[in-house]
């Protein structure tokens, strides 16, 4: 696998027991490129181990005043360091290309995951975490898998290096085959409490940025009530908490190379002390004791790698770890505990269609009917909302919705998702040009003029247009920044139904779709939602009488269960509980507005609505 192949066409299925065995899955998985990473590796360190060799025997050349031998170590040095250089090369080639495989792999792993669970993801795990782990947490995992070669090919040299010596000069080879284990693991004792002081430091970090991003999103509040200097001061705390934290850590960590330096060159000292008394005594020779130095010096080079590798398992196996729990949540499964498999329309690839059905509720949606959703608890009515959907909810023993009469969680996830659309709330406008924002997978039966109509988003595009940043004057040029927070709560509400229009599904659903719009805009919005969406399935949650009033049918649900269905006037009239919820009255107000004048005054917004039309 190289990196122009990327993306990967199957990520795999990783190993999500714990983070140890995700990270072991992950290298497996890399086989190939660690092991070429390793042998490239095991070039670079051998040439750097034996470059002191040919010093040695230059040394001697010059001692012995012999050219030819003198000649022989400058053409041995030129070598070596060709091979150094080309095994340096290759190492970081390879080493950084396994590094972002492994990242790659992860992010598409999360990927996959994120789009099989749609909406319920948040509620399984908290979203700032998932972009921790999509981001912050990929690098250090992949950060360990590019170490752990270069780990690899130090431990072969190490281990190699220490036999040469032993059958070169066995007196101080065996002085350093003891020794070299010993300060390896020296910093072991260390490594836990410098390994607690980064997970504290990373938590630290985590709250804070989302305290940051609840800040930013909130802005707009906030200066209306006069509460940045509150946040601000919260942030601020928070922040002097990541820095303590940081601070600490790095003692910590510094504590380590401190002693990965000061215990070699302690054993450097040693073994150098011990090699002149045996030089000065004659049992060996000058290059012999100049060949040793250096070698025990390149020693030295290893143990950083060591060190290092120690570091990277700190820092990836909590990383790891929270991306093995990511990756470990599953949707609901059907009565059987069989998760659908993805895959083509339907049970027997025919396309789902009919009526929508909710066996917990009792709601029924008449296929090609326009039907209005009345519901007093508007969490209760997202909960709905989601699971006609065929997404899983809190209440994961409620039974899935029907679709034509297929259970929405017995069909492949990508069935699901094309036959119904869910519109939240509270929707998501990404980043980018409003081309890009419409630019969705649909039937293509809808052009995006005619849903941004339908949506009554003329004022919306000319805002853009005045907004653009080129001279085109064209809106569909114009960038949108995150989440719409540049737009209104009204022009994002319109630009999202727009977007669900274009997809043209067989099923939409709609969760209050006009709630942040006026009455004349929210009255065109009804009746070209209608007529673009006439022979569709569509149902929208709402308590607005000017949509209700626009349904082939309104069902009122509540406490979980449908309680009346109807015509919304006829609702009026014969059902106090749902004149209760459509006009907002309240215990303490004895004399509602009679049913009568409810239709009379619906009547005259209609006929209002009209003559604005045609004027």
């Amino acid at each position: 696998m190289q990196i122009r192949d990327l993306p990967y066409t199957d990520p795999g299925r990783p190993d999500v027991r714990s983070g140890p065995r995700f990270l072991l899955w992950l290298g497996s998985n890399q086989l190939g490129g660690q092991i070429k990473a390793a042998l490239w590796g095991t070039l670079h360190m051998a040439a750097v181990a034996f470059f002191p060799a040919a010093v040695g025997v230059a040394v001697q050349a010059v001692s012995d005043r012999s050219g030819a031998r003198l000649a022989l170590a400058g053409g041995l040095m030129a070598l070596i360091g060709i091979l150094m250089t080309l095994g340096d090369t290759m190492l970081h080639r390879v080493s950084v290309s396994n590094w972002i495989l492994a990242s790659a792999r992860v992010q598409q792993l999360l990927a996959r995951k994120t789009a099989q669970l749609g909406s319920t993801l948040t509620r399984q795990v908290a979203a700032g975490e998932v972009v921790a782990v999509s981001t912050g947490d990929v690098e250090k995992i992949g950060w360990f898998v590019e170490a752990f070669s270069r780990f690899t090919a130090a431990l072969i040299t190490t281990v190699a290096v220490c036999v040469a010596l032993i059958v070169y000069e066995p007196r101080i080879g065996w002085l350093l085959a003891v020794g070299v284990p010993v300060l390896t693991l020296a910093v072991l004792p260390l490594l836990p409490r410098a390994t607690r002081r980064a997970d504290e430091q990373r938590d630290k970090a985590g709250r804070a940025t989302e305290l940051a991003t609840d800040t930013v999103a909130g802005l707009r509040v906030l200066r209306g009530i006069g509460g940045e200097d509150l946040f601000l001061s919260r942030y601020r705390r928070a922040s002097q908490e990541v820095r303590r934290a940081a601070v600490r850590s790095a003692r910590m960590w510094a504590l380590i190379a401190a002693v990965q330096v000061a215990l070699p060159g302690l054993l450097l000292i040693g073994v150098v002390w011990y090699g002149v008394g045996l030089a000065r005594d004659g049992h060996i020779s000058v290059g012999e004791l100049v060949t040793v130095y250096g070698t025990v010096t390149f020693l030295l080079f290893p143990l950083r790698q060591f060190e290092e590798i120690a570091m990277a398992y700190s820092f990836s196996r909590p990383s790891a770890q929270r991306a093995a729990r990511v990756l470990a949540l599953e949707r609901v499964t059907d009565p059987g505990g069989r998760e659908p498999e993805r895959g083509g329309p339907g049970p027997d690839g025919e396309r789902l269609t009919g009526d929508l059905y909710d066996p917990a509720s009792g709601l029924r949606a008449p296929a090609g009917e326009l039907t209005a959703v009345v519901c007093g608890d508007p969490d209760a009515a997202g909960r709905l909302a989601e699971r006609l959907g065929g997404h899983s909810t809190q209440d994961s023993a409620a039974a899935s919705a029907r679709l034509g009469g297929v259970a929405l969680d017995e069909v492949p996830l990508d069935a699901a998702r094309a036959a119904v659309l869910v519109q939240d709330k509270d929707p998501v406008l990404l980043s980018g040009t409003l081309a890009e924002l419409l630019d969705v997978p649909a039937s293509g039966n809808v052009p995006a003029e005619t849903a941004l109509a339908a949506a009554q988003c003329g004022d919306v595009l000319t805002a853009l247009a005045q907004a653009s940043a080129d001279d085109s004057g064209d809106p569909m040029r114009t960038r949108i920044t995150e989440r719409g927070r540049s737009l209104s709560g009204g022009q994002r509400q319109r630009l999202a139904l727009a977007r669900s229009l274009v997809t043209d599904p067989e099923v939409l659903v709609l969760d209050e779709p006009t709630s942040a719009v006026d009455s004349h805009t929210e009255a065109r919005i009804a009746e070209g939602l209608r007529s673009l969406r006439e022979g569709r399935t569509t149902v929208v949650f709402s308590s607005s009488p000017l949509l209700l009033d626009r349904a082939d049918r309104v069902v009122f649900v509540r406490d979980g269960a449908v309680a009346a269905v109807g015509a919304h006037r006829e609702l009026l009239r014969t059902d106090p509980a749902y004149r209760a919820v459509v006009t907002r009255e309240t215990d303490d107000e004895p004399d509602p507005v009679p049913a009568a004048e409810l239709d009379d005054e619906l009547t005259r917004l209609n006929e209002n609505e009209q003559i604005e039309e045609s004027a």
